[in-house]
């Protein structure tokens, strides 16, 4: 009887399958529509705040069209209910951008929800996000979410994976890089029971004292993140007794914790970690055996920290390590595989970084070599010197090799030490000084997309055996002494290129009709000959300068409007013709600016220093408003300054419009340049007075973090190892002479407006640029006092005020500037003494000549034997009296001189004898002044010689 009702379910059974199966089939037939028309409604509402852009920059929500709203990008339905169950936007989109509507809440089956790598813009995670009660999966990360996080969101008790702050990938895309949220009690995340991956990057933690009991209250965990959250140390109650078995994944870069904060508790809860990342914390000292312990270990990350001495002998029993990062400490022996007997992670190592360390000798190098399985292998940038023994040749999975950055000055490497490297896809040796011998006829036994051999020793004859290297993306061959012409095939080999640099080398050759694909090229300091090529695709960078290049450019016009430039630098070469470019400094080019440079939008540096352009400034260089660095000095270029420069380029921390022809007034919308570091106008017809809001000039007035270079890092160049960079030159006059300046330009703070007609006083507000370094006003029509707290510019090394009029005493806050070494205060009225102090007096007596007045060391011993200037000081009633009296007295000067010079007239005319007498004295005074000139003459260029020429118009 049992077994005949048992017979009759699963008959009943089998025949409930048929008729699904049956009505799946007819469904699909009769392309029955799955999505329900209600949620259909709700994702149109929801799609009405919001935009989103494919890589293309199409509009993908324009899709969202069709009656299957299951087939929509971005969303998927159960196959059977057809209810929305996922929402991802990570994935599907390049960016997207809005308000998120809480039309959401109508999608009651919502099961993922992804937003992260979008860009909310700062606005704060929506409040009914924590009724979306079905969420498994809740991922907000790296969307430019911040304020506050809200409590409610721990009423999503399914939740199994929540991901708020940033895992550090794709950071750079944002402008504020950083902790994104502000938190104060976690308490309402320990309501998230069924957690299994929690990420936190980025969230500030620093006031969440509960963080560790909260934390330790979600028993599935096994994934942990808390990456930058300001974590100095961690409570001894924290011990992970309620997940301390299910925890493989934890992740503490970027905090501030110490050796003695970590080490106790993670050595007794670490028993299943399979992930363990300590990176860019304040570990000290030597690496403590206990890790030795973690045998279930697979990827352990220790850079950036402070650990020294060498790498344990225990890493040996870490039988499943994978993957060990080291870089950046301070390690100084490697003895992993010293006892070969014991070890079984040479077996089981992949990946090894230990980069910028200490590591010193080629015993480093010998001990690898017994790593078989090893695929990635970084020693770059540390002191490792000695030869190189062929043995490294024989690891047969080796794909990455980095030795690039140490001391192997003249150490030869044959084609024997790749021998066995037929996997290797990417080779660094850049700035190790190696000498590569290598025959002309060897065919490498590897294919490498990444090539970098900057400053190794490969000529003089160009390297024949690249003709091999068919799948190149990268190749740097800088600096290689290479004296060679280019062999015709090379432009063949290299289209598929997108990072080429044979800089610094004397190649000959000249540039084929096309060049394709590239995106960086560098060909600078060479000896490359005739005209450009007609077409360039693609390029975001090209730098050919100091070549012989010569003709037209017009291929470069081509590319500023097709293509995304972001530098172009084509200085010191023989190029004739006026054009828009990015840096043509110190070529002949001339005419007018070209107005076309405005539509370079995204140009960040302009240098046309050393031309002969002339006329005014092009108005639709204000287009340019992401310039931080414009040159423009040693030109014929006229008008005025235009205030444009100050409103729309507030991005400048350079501007020289030196040895110009600017005329008129200073714009007081130069103090819009807030950034600007160096600032200088000189060698103008500049008038009028200073402006009065120097002090805008926050750069100059506070104390920030500047950068020794003034350059351009281009993260667009995510495909290459790392970020082009391309530092701004600059020529100054600095001290009294000429210099350039390169890695330390971001360093200078100046102002110079020397050699101009600037009149009034000085500003009481330009005291308060604290930061200013140099400080040049001389050779103006300034007047008045030199400001009492010019003494609040303690960073002042040099100040040149010399020839103005300014009068009174020199202020006693002078004194103070401990790091002047360089004063000029000559030829102006100053009077009194000279303050007394540790600088004034050890400069040359010449600083202060010139001032009549001035007495006291170093101008005189003492100011006994010295008079000051009279001075006349006049009441108001007093000084119209004098005016009315100098008014009448002009009045009788005239008409005394009207009735003296008609009567000689008169006289002379009608007397014969006097009108001779007085031709010949007219006569011997001429000859006398002609005589007199030339004596005066030739006394005067004497002096003229002897003068100062800081100021001459010439070079």
């Amino acid at each position: 009887m049992m077994s005949s009702k048992r017979s009759h379910k699963l008959l009943l059974l089998h025949f409930a399958i048929f008729c699904l199966l049956l009505l799946q089939e007819n469904c699909t037939e009769a392309n029955v529509i799955l999505c329900k028309e209600s949620e259909r409604k709700t994702l149109l509402e929801f799609k009405q705040s919001l935009q989103a852009v494919d890589s293309s920059g199409n509009d993908v929500l324009s899709s969202w069209k069709s009656k299957e709203c299951c087939g929509w990008v971005g969303v998927s339905c159960n196959n059977l209910t057809g209810y929305v169950e996922k929402l991802d936007f990570r994935s599907k989109f390049k960016d997207v951008a809005g308000t998120i509507s809480s039309s959401l809440l109508k999608l009651h089956h919502l099961r993922l929800l992804d937003l992260s790598y979008n860009d909310f813009n700062g606005s704060v995670i929506p409040e009914f996000f924590g009724s979306l009660k079905k969420l498994r999966y809740l991922d907000l990360s790296n969307a430019n979410f911040g304020g506050s996080i809200p409590s409610n969101l721990g009423n999503l008790s399914m939740l199994e994976t929540f991901r708020l702050g940033g895992n550090g990938e794709g950071l750079f895309y944002r402008h504020n890089i950083g902790n994104m949220f502000t938190v104060g009690k976690l308490e309402w995340l320990s309501h998230l029971s069924f957690l299994r991956g929690l990420d936190l990057s980025f969230v500030s933690l620093s006031s969440a004292d509960d963080w560790s009991q909260v934390i330790n209250k979600l028993p599935f965990l096994e994934e942990l993140s808390l990456s930058h959250c300001d974590l100095s140390s961690i409570s001894p109650s924290f011990s992970f007794t309620n997940f301390s078995t299910s925890l493989t994944s934890l992740d503490l870069s970027g905090n501030s914790l110490t050796s003695s904060s970590i080490y106790p508790w993670l050595f007794n809860v670490s028993s299943n970690l399979v992930s363990l990342d300590l990176s860019m914390n304040q570990l000290k000292g030597p690496i403590p055996e206990a890790f030795g312990n973690m045998i279930t270990m697979q990827e352990l990350y220790l850079s950036h920290n402070q650990l020294e001495g060498e790498i344990f002998k225990s890493f040996g029993n870490m039988c499943s390590l994978a993957f060990l990062d080291m870089e950046s400490n301070h390690l100084s022996t490697f003895g992993i595989v010293q006892n070969t007997s014991l070890s079984c992670t040479r077996y089981s190592l992949r990946e090894l970084s230990l980069a910028h360390n200490q590591l010193k000798g080629n015993s480093v190098l010998n001990e690898i070599t017994k790593l078989p399985s090893l695929s990635v292998l970084d020693l770059g940038y540390n002191l490792l010197n000695g030869t190189i023994k062929e043995s490294i040749g024989q690891l047969p999975n080796l794909k990455v090799l980095r030795l690039a950055g140490n001391a192997f000055d003249n150490v030869v490497i044959s084609e024997a030490h790749f021998s066995n490297l037929t996997k290797l896809r990417s080779l660094d040796l850049s700035y190790s000084y190696l000498t590569l011998k290598i025959s002309s006829g060897w065919s490498p036994p590897f294919q490498l997309g990444f090539m970098l051999l900057c400053s190794c020793k490969i000529g003089p004859s160009f390297p024949i055996w690249l003709r091999t290297q068919t799948a190149l993306v990268f190749l740097d061959i800088s600096a290689s002494e290479i004296s060679d012409s280019l062999p015709d095939w090379f432009w063949n080999l290299v289209d598929s290129l997108v990072y080429l640099n044979m800089s610094f080398n004397q190649i000959n050759g000249t540039l084929p009709h096309e060049l394709r694909y590239k995106r960086h090229l560098d060909l600078s300091s060479n000896n490359f000959t005739g005209p450009l090529p007609m077409s360039l695709y693609s390029l975001w960078s090209l730098n050919l300068s100091k070549n012989k290049f010569t003709g037209s450019v017009s291929a470069i016009c081509n590319i500023m409007e097709k293509w995304s430039l972001y530098l172009l630098d084509l200085s010191y070469n023989v190029f004739s013709r006026e054009v828009p470019v990015l840096n043509l400094a110190d070529n002949s080019l001339s005419g007018p600016v070209p107005s076309s440079l405005g539509s370079l939008a995204s140009l960040e540096m302009l240098s046309l220093r050393g031309n002969k352009f002339s006329g005014e400034l092009p108005s639709s260089l204000h287009n340019c408003k992401m310039l931080k660095f414009l040159d423009l000095s040693n030109n014929e270029l006229s008008g005025e300054i235009p205030k444009w420069i100050g409103q729309s380029l507030s991005s400048l921390l350079f501007l020289s419009l030196r040895r110009n022809q600017f005329k008129g007034k200073m714009p007081h919308q130069l103090c819009g340049l807030k950034y600007v570091q160096i600032l200088d106008l000189s060698l103008n017809n500049i008038s009028g007075s200073l402006p009065s809001c120097f002090n805008n000039f926050t750069s100059m007035a506070q104390k920030l973090s500047l950068d020794q270079r003034i350059e351009h890092v281009f993260r667009k160049f995510f495909v290459i190892p790392f970020d082009p960079k391309y530092v701004d030159e600059a020529l100054l006059t600095w001290k009294g002479t000429k210099q350039r300046y390169a890695k330390i330009l971001g360093l200078l703070l100046a102002i110079d407006l020397s050699c101009n007609k600037l009149t009034g006083e000085i500003p009481e507000e330009l005291t308060n640029l604290q930061q200013l370094i140099a400080l040049n006003l001389s050779r103006n029509s300034l007047i008045g006092k030199i400001p009492q707290k010019i003494g609040q510019l303690r960073q002042l090394e040099v100040l040149d005020l010399s020839r103005n009029k300014f009068s009174s005493n020199i202020p006693t806050s002078l004194s103070e500037l401990t790091f002047l070494s360089t004063l000029d205060l000559s030829y102006n009225y100053l009077s009194g003494k000279i303050p007394t102090g540790r600088q004034l007096q050890l400069f040359d007596p010449s600083s202060y000549s010139h001032n009549q007045g001035l007495c006291g060391p170093p101008v005189s011993p003492d100011c006994s034997m010295v008079e000051p200037p009279q001075v006349e000081h006049t009441r108001e009633g007093e000084e119209d009296s004098i005016n009315e009296f100098m008014k009448w007295f002009y009045t009788g000067t005239g008409l005394g001189f009207a009735v003296g010079f008609w009567g000689f007239c008169c006289v002379v005319f009608f007397k014969r004898s006097w009108r001779h007498s007085y031709y010949r004295f007219l006569d011997n005074t001429k000859d006398w002044l002609y005589v007199s000139f030339i004596l005066m003459k030739t006394r005067l260029m004497k002096r003229i010689k002897a003068l100062p020429t800081s100021c001459r118009r010439s070079g």
